[in-house]
């Protein structure tokens, strides 16, 4: 019986023990692994292209996916910005690093939008009694020429032309007002007020809380409902994105550079000018709730509250604010409005969202309001003696 032999490596005769070669089909392709290479190739051009915004699209790999195939993909193309935005960018930029320099010679600005006379001048008059050289007055009257009995009023009107709620007349109004105050150099904070309004600290109280507050006090907060970013035209591409349009209060306080800024600005404007009006592109845009709160929130987001030191009452829901008559008025009402200090904005979605925020005054929580309205003629009497100043 022969033993089985071992193979030896260098054989040649070892090559007989092994079959002959079989003949062997050709590979099939993955396919199936192409196409899944394909789809995925596909989903990352389409992230890049149309990178996901919303909390749904990042749900898909959770908030730390998306994050990481933002960091993972090359950074989008920016715009280049236009020779009016650069220029204005520049004059911007320059204005907000001239320093603030207070000295005794420091004054407010109370700058009243009226129809016509002012109801509560007595009240003002009382206000401003005894800090001459700290204030000054002018005066926007769109209908009437007003009749004076207070001699800080007095001679203190401005050029004034016709003024039409929600259209940008009332922008011009406001920047004609703040054009005639900054012509004063000793003038350095800057506060809008209405025929309605009335003052409700002392002076000194006011005086202190504007001048050493380190910002604007500019209302602004983001409406995604139909009464805010609703009203958004895309006719204010590319200067204006819907991402940056806000929605605030027109009564606004602002620093002297702020001022500046706002008599600078021709661009922006251009676009609420041209595009932010009732009735433009189906919406009902109002230029005086959006111009000032967009601008600011562009070009110096950190230098403004986000709220107005003049109080309104919302809290009814309708189209205008509280009114307050005679016996509205009471020392509870203004314990109440002076105590304040959250700002509050309703936005205008089907389920309306409260948004609050503490009133921080130099980083420290404190009461927001100086002002107040919308007061009837008929409570000054009242009110001169609940307030006494």
């Amino acid at each position: 019986m022969k033993g089985a032999q071992a193979w030896r490596p260098g054989s040649m005769g070892d090559l007989q023990i092994f079959p002959g070669s079989r003949h062997r089909p050709p590979l099939k392709r993955p396919i199936w692994i192409l196409f899944f290479i394909s789809l995925v190739s596909l989903f990352l051009v389409c992230a890049y292209i149309y990178p996901p915004q919303g909390s749904t699209a990042c749900y898909i790999f959770s908030s730390r996916g998306c994050k990481v195939l933002t960091n993972w993909l090359p950074p989008s193309p920016t715009r280049e910005s236009s020779d009016e935005e650069l220029a204005s960018q520049v004059v911007i930029r320059d204005i907000l690093n001239i320093p603030t320099v207070l000295s005794e010679k420091s004054k407010i600005a109370f700058m009243f939008l009226t129809p016509s006379s002012l109801p509560f001048e007595k009240l003002w008059d009382m206000f401003f009694r005894g800090h001459e050289g700290k204030f000054s007055v002018y005066v926007h009257a769109s209908k009437e020429k007003p009749v004076h009995m207070s001699r800080y009023f007095l001679h203190r009107e401005i050029r004034s032309d016709e003024v039409v709620w929600g259209k940008i007349s009332m922008v011009d109004a406001e920047r004609r007002l703040l054009a005639r105050a900054l012509e004063d150099p000793d003038n350095q904070h800057f506060v809008l007020l209405s025929d309605s309004c009335v003052p409700l600290h002392s002076f000194d109280y006011v005086y202190d809380y504007l001048m050493h507050g380190n910002m604007s006090f500019v209302d602004c907060f983001l409406d995604p409902g139909p009464h805010g970013n609703g009203r958004y035209s895309d006719h204010m591409l590319p200067e204006v994105e819907k991402k940056d349009f806000r929605k605030g209060a027109q009564w606004f306080s602002m620093k002297r550079q702020h001022a500046l800024i706002v008599m600078a600005d021709s661009l922006y404007y251009s676009r609420f000018r041209d595009y932010c009006k009732p009735g433009f592109d189906g919406k009902n845009c109002i230029a005086d709730e959006h111009y000032l709160p967009t601008f600011f929130n562009m070009i110096d987001p950190g230098g403004i509250a986000n709220w107005s030191v003049t109080h309104v009452d919302w809290s009814e829901r309708k189209w205008h604010p509280k009114s307050y008559k005679a016996q509205d008025v009471t020392e509870g009402l203004l314990q109440n409005i002076t105590s304040i200090d959250l700002s509050i904005h309703v936005t205008s979605e089907a389920k309306s969202v409260e948004l609050v925020q503490p009133c921080l005054w130099n980083g420290i929580k404190r009461p927001c309001y100086l002002f107040a309205r919308k007061f009837y003629p008929e409570t000054v009497d009242k009110l001169m003696t609940l307030l006494n100043f």
